[in-house]
C-alpha cells in the first residue's frame, strides 16, 4: 500500500511540474511569435498636441520622384502632424531633412552649405547600400544627425523586409505554403556579377556540384517584375548570396524573392546568427553551414529528395507572414514622425565613416 501511495504522489508531482511547464509556454508564446517583428509604431507612440513636424526629402533617391499630394503620411500610414514634401522652398522651417548618399557621393547632389541651417533642424543620412557601396564618407563628418539604414542600431531603423505574427486560420497545413511543380533544383537572380565577389567564387564552385538556373542582368536573361516570383516558385532552392557581407545586411534577395517566391534560401551574407535574429533557424540554409560547397550541393540533392524534411524549411508560415514597406521612398520618411520622443538630441556624427563600418 505505501509503494502504491507514493507511485501515486510521483506522478501527481510530474503532472504538476508539466502543466507549470505548460502555463510558463502559454505566457511566453505570444512574445516568441514577436521575436522577429520590426518595432512597429502605435498611436501610444506618436506624440498628440503637438505642431506639425516638417519632413523635407532634399532629393529623390535614384531619381524615382513620387507624388507627395494631401497628407501622404495621414491617408497612407495613419501618421498625423506629419508633413512630407519634397519643394526646397521649405528648407527654412522643415524640422528633418533627407539626403541619399548614394547622389551625394556620385557627385550629383551636394548638401546645401551654402544656405542658413536653423539651429533645431536635422539632417538625416539615408543608404540602403552596405559600407561597401557607400563610398566614402570622410567630407560628411559633423553634418548628420541621425541615419536612416537598414541596420538595427540606425537611429531610423529601415528593413528590406520582416517578419509579422499571423493566424492561418484552421485546416491550412505546411503543404498549402509550398509551391508545387517545383521544375528546378536551384535558381539565382544576379545583376551584379563582379569576379572579386565572395559569392561568385561560391556560385562557380557550386555550379559544378548542382544545376542552377541564373537569371538577371550579368547573364542578359532579365526577368520583368511579373514573372519574376512564380519562376521562383517552381524552384526548390533560392541563392539568397549577398554581394557583400556586413551586420543585418539582409536584402530582397531574401525577403522578396526566396521567401515571397516560395523557395528555400541558402544565404550567403552575415553569420548565422545574425540571420537569426531576424527570421527562424528552420527557414534557410546558411553556406557557412558547411565544411565545403561540394558538402552544400550534395546536401541539397539530398534535402530536395525528401519531401518531409523539405517541408520542414516551411513551418514558419503557419506563424509569420512576410512584410515589406509598400514603399520604401516615402514610408520610411513618414515613419520619422512617430520617434521624435525617443530620439537623442542633440546627437552629431562626427565620424560617420567610422559608425557605418563599426
Amino acid at each position: 500500500m505505501a509503494d502504491l501511495c507514493c507511485h501515486r504522489w510521483t506522478i501527481l508531482a510530474v503532472l504538476l511540474v508539466c502543466l507549470t511547464l505548460f502555463g510558463s509556454l502559454l505566457v511566453q508564446w505570444p512574445s516568441m511569435l514577436n521575436t522577429f517583428q520590426r518595432p512597429k509604431s502605435t498611436e501610444s507612440d506618436i506624440p498628440v498636441n503637438i505642431p506639425n513636424t516638417t519632413v523635407l526629402v532634399w532629393y529623390w533617391a535614384l531619381g524615382f520622384s513620387q507624388s507627395l499630394r494631401g497628407n501622404v503620411c495621414k491617408d497612407r500610414y495613419g501618421i498625423p502632424n506629419c508633413i512630407l514634401s519634397d519643394d526646397r522652398s521649405l528648407f527654412p522651417q522643415a524640422d528633418f531633412v533627407i539626403f541619399h548618399n548614394h547622389e551625394l557621393i556620385n557627385g550629383k547632389q551636394r548638401l546645401p552649405l551654402h544656405l542658413p541651417r536653423p539651429h533645431k533642424q536635422r539632417w538625416v543620412w539615408f543608404s540602403m547600400e552596405s559600407p561597401a557601396h557607400n563610398g566614402d564618407l570622410k567630407p560628411f563628418a559633423g553634418q548628420f544627425n541621425y541615419t536612416m539604414f537598414y541596420r538595427r542600431d540606425a537611429d531610423f531603423f529601415t528593413p528590406y523586409g520582416w517578419l509579422e505574427p499571423h493566424n492561418v486560420g484552421t485546416g491550412m497545413t505546411v503543404d498549402d505554403f509550398i509551391p508545387k511543380e517545383k521544375s528546378s533544383l536551384a535558381c539565382w537572380v544576379v545583376s551584379n556579377f563582379a569576379a572579386h565577389h565572395k559569392r561568385t567564387e561560391v556560385y562557380n564552385k557550386l555550379k559544378k556540384v548542382i544545376p542552377v538556373d541564373v537569371y538577371g542582368g550579368a547573364v542578359h536573361r532579365r526577368l520583368p517584375s511579373q514573372v519574376l516570383l512564380p519562376l521562383i516558385s517552381h524552384c526548390y532552392f533560392y541563392l539568397s548570396f549577398e554581394n557583400s557581407i556586413f551586420q543585418d545586411y539582409i536584402t530582397e534577395k531574401l525577403w522578396e524573392n526566396a521567401f515571397s517566391g516560395g523557395a528555400v534560401p541558402v544565404v550567403l551574407g552575415p553569420p548565422r546568427k545574425n540571420y537569426e535574429d531576424m527570421i527562424p533557424k528552420d527557414s534557410f540554409i546558411h553556406v557557412d553551414d558547411f565544411s565545403s560547397i561540394e558538402e552544400l550541393g550534395e546536401f541539397l540533392k539530398e534535402l530536395a529528395g525528401d519531401k518531409e524534411r523539405y517541408a520542414t524549411y516551411f513551418k514558419w508560415k503557419l506563424n509569420y507572414t512576410v512584410m515589406t514597406s509598400s514603399n520604401w521612398l516615402v514610408e520610411p520618411p513618414c515613419q520619422i514622425c512617430t520617434k521624435l520622443t525617443t530620439l537623442q538630441t542633440p546627437k552629431v556624427y562626427w565620424d560617420l565613416q567610422a559608425w557605418e563600418w563599426k
